[in-house]
């Protein structure tokens, strides 16, 4: 009786223990937060067998597509799932991950800045991802290959190569990428196979030249100049449909010693390697040599000599005009280097090289060297440039075009006025609709036409989801004119303040949608252009809703044409006063961080249903930003503040988690507002809270307040 007492015991200990480890699981924790983001980020898609978004134990249930070794995932492998939705921001969760493959998939939206630290094979190849490379892969220093084409990646190559010496393959064809080679790409010095055909890709192919590359395909470019002459006997080098010169390449500049030869070969007889008899076979110079060292050393000096001249009149010209100047180089799909700053500053000057991040690939706050003003050099007053140093990737219109289009700017067409300028429907003959912005050139801080043209380069080359791209320009007969897409659904402002039926569509998971959208595009200015842009005129009137409802942030870049200097106030910039930040209201001093509290007062508006500034309301509710935020934190009062077209249909959780956001963006200290990358990341875990929401709900609506499901 004893014995069977005890194997009883005994077999009631051994399931205990198998729940428990059950419970428990096998697989690190950050592991499993991570595969469950990415399996809400795609959808929670049927394909991925066993996957779920909670309670799992990935590792122990053996997940579709998941390798482990021991409790850490080390692979995932999901190529040709047909798999949609994005990528999950937070992939550095994944410590342990060496293998990504999601190739062949129809995933879209932007390569996360956030990637596992320890990849070895990178594989996002054939799916519809936009933006550009993240400077994060600079710190995967163990990463052997990378295929990212078939994409839609745009802009320049993002120089983050430097720390890449394991990197053997790397294919980024077929995309839409532009500008010169990043010169880090000559610091691979193991790449093996590169494939950059099938993009826009310009300059000469001079980083590539000492690379040892079995295999090489540059076709379909526009690159220039001369081909390496140690190129011409590769098998496996594919370089039509560029520009190249088919002439023999130029010669050294004067002066220039050949490359010595005498190390790749062993001494003849005769030599000495000794200093003591190298004197006594020293050759003389013959007669053309000592000619050719003349004509050098004169040339030397004429060169000389015409840069003191071209330097003083250069001098001379730049104090006469005062022209403010910005690099170049700007890259606006170039990360900045992360770095942990208790105050982020602003400076649009700061290196377009920045240095690779630390290991741990985590978006930090910008470099605290950014809180300069606007009014400084850099992006804030971009004209220095004698003529349009960078191309134009948008369409020039001719004025006649234009006048066509919108009726010669009848009123009839007109849809909006700014501080710039006032913006027209345009309908062109093949049936295209698209918003033209016809500037007031009394506004414009212009000097000579090609400064307008700098500013159009800069703006055409911003690409990005929730942003409206620049599709056009025209600079005829002293008219400066921009060219948009046209968004039929009007502004969030009219959506929220001027049309009540549509009002009632923006759910709550909607407005953080939106929200969401717009905080994006600003991180995208604020830390991936580099140097970053200040928006400047940040409000609801600039964010322009599709049919969908997905938000585009317009006018990106235009706030550089205006005087930096211009402190007087206009009629129509009384609109932009309820978004202001205090250090402008009270100095003139615009930052990023001045954005960020623009934001935070949008998103008040989503919020509330109010207008920034409303003199219809009693004296202490007309501004919106003073009556709001000393209630953001008292659950009772919120409640109350919710616009009433929502009719209480929202998740109580989720805003409260909105207003704290509020708050941390419409805080009076530009220094304690956060980086626009940590509201991306509040935000996206809002989304996702309320995507669960509706899939237990069963409806668009997130629940009503008095739910407990967001928790």
């Amino acid at each position: 009786m004893a014995q069977g007492s005890f194997q009883r015991l005994f077999l009631v200990a051994a399931i205990l223990a198998a729940i428990i480890g059950g419970l428990q699981g096998t697989t690190d924790q950050q592991d499993v937060s991570a595969l469950q983001g990415i399996y809400t980020n795609l959808g929670s898609p049927q394909q991925l067998n066993g996957w779920s978004a909670n309670g799992a134990d990935p590792c122990g249930q053996s997940w579709k597509g998941v390798s482990c070794s021991g409790s850490s995932v080390t692979s995932i492998n999901l190529s040709g799932l047909g798999l949609t939705g994005i990528l999950y921001y937070q992939l550095s969760s994944l410590s342990s991950l060496t293998t990504l493959d999601l190739s062949n998939n129809n995933i879209h939206g932007n390569i996360p800045y956030s990637i596992p630290p320890k990849l070895q094979n990178l594989n996002l190849a054939n799916n519809n991802l936009d933006g550009n490379i993240p400077y994060s892969v600079s710190g995967l220093t163990a990463l052997n290959s990378m295929d990212l084409s078939h994409n839609h990646l745009s802009g320049q190559i993002v120089d983050a190569f430097q720390q890449l010496s394991s990197l053997s393959t790397l294919d980024l064809s077929f995309n839409n990428l532009s500008d010169n080679l990043p010169q880090s790409f000559s610091a691979l010095s193991n790449l093996n196979s590169l494939q950059l055909q099938n993009n826009q890709l310009t300059g000469t192919v001079n980083v590539l030249a000492n690379l040892q590359l079995g295999d090489l395909n540059i076709e379909n470019n526009h690159f220039s100049g001369w081909t390496p002459n140690q190129w011409k006997s590769k098998q496996n080098f594919q370089y039509g449909g560029n520009n190249f010169s088919v002439g023999p390449a130029p010669p050294p500049p004067p002066y220039t010693p050949p490359p010595s030869r005498q190390s790749n070969r062993s001494p003849t007889k005769g030599s000495s390697d000794t200093s003591g008899n190298q004197g006594s076979d020293k050759k003389s110079p013959s007669g053309g040599e000592i000619v050719g060292i003349v004509i050098g050393v004169l040339i030397a000096v004429g060169a000389v000599l015409g840069i003191i001249v071209f330097a003083r009149k250069k001098s001379k010209k730049s104090h006469d005009e005062e022209k403010l100047h910005i690099d170049s180089s700007f890259s606006p799909l170039e990360p900045l280097t992360p770095k942990v700053s208790a105050a982020p500053k602003e400076n649009p000057e700061q290196k377009l090289r920045p240095s690779p991040p630390p290991p741990e690939i985590i978006l930090k706050p910008p470099p605290s060297d950014r809180n300069k003003s606007s009014t400084d050099k850099g992006f804030g007053s971009i004209f220095a440039s004698k003529k349009t140093k960078n191309p134009i990737t948008a369409t020039e219109y001719s004025i006649a075009d234009l006048q066509m289009a919108t009726g010669s700017f009848s009123q009839e067409n007109l849809i909006g006025e700014g501080s710039l300028g006032r913006v027209y429907r345009a309908e062109f003959p093949n049936g295209k609709v698209l918003a033209v912005k016809k500037m007031d050139t009394s506004a414009l801080s212009l000097q000579k036409p090609e400064d307008f043209l700098e500013a159009v380069s800069i703006m055409s080359r911003l690409h990005h989801s929730n942003i409206t791209e620049l599709e056009g320009y025209c600079t005829e007969h002293g008219h400066y004119l921009l060219v948009y897409p046209y968004f039929a659904s009007g502004s969030l402002y009219d959506i929220l303040h001027m049309t009540d039926e549509t009002t009632k569509h923006l759910t709550w998971n909607i407005r953080v949608k939106i929200a969401l959208g717009i905080a994006r595009a600003l991180e995208y200015l604020h830390e991936i252009c580099s140097p970053s842009i200040v928006h400047r005129n940040f409000k609801s009137a600039n964010i322009l809703l599709d049919d969908d409802l997905n938000p585009h942030l317009s006018d990106c870049g235009v706030a550089a044409l205006n005087p930096s200097s211009d402190r007087q106030v206009s009629t129509q910039m009384l609109s932009s006063f309820g978004y202001s930040a205090p250090e402008y209201a009270m100095s003139g001093v615009y930052t990023v961080k001045s954005d960020v509290y623009s934001f935070g007062v949008v998103m008040l508006e989503l919020l509330t249903g109010r207008k920034p500034l409303d003199s219809s309301r009693t004296r202490s509710e007309q501004s919106l930003v003073r009556w709001a935020t000393p209630q953001l934190h008292d659950i009772d009062a919120l409640s109350k503040m919710v616009d009433p077209a929502m009719k209480g249909l929202y998740p109580a959780k989720s805003l409260s988690r909105f207003a704290d956001i509020v708050a941390l963006c419409c805080q009076p200290e530009p220094e304690f507002r956060p980086p626009m990358s940590e509201v991306v990341q509040s935000l996206v875990r809002l989304m996702q809270r309320a995507s669960l929401n509706k899939r237990m709900m069963g409806d668009d609506l997130g629940g009503s307040h008095t739910d407990s499901l967001d928790s």
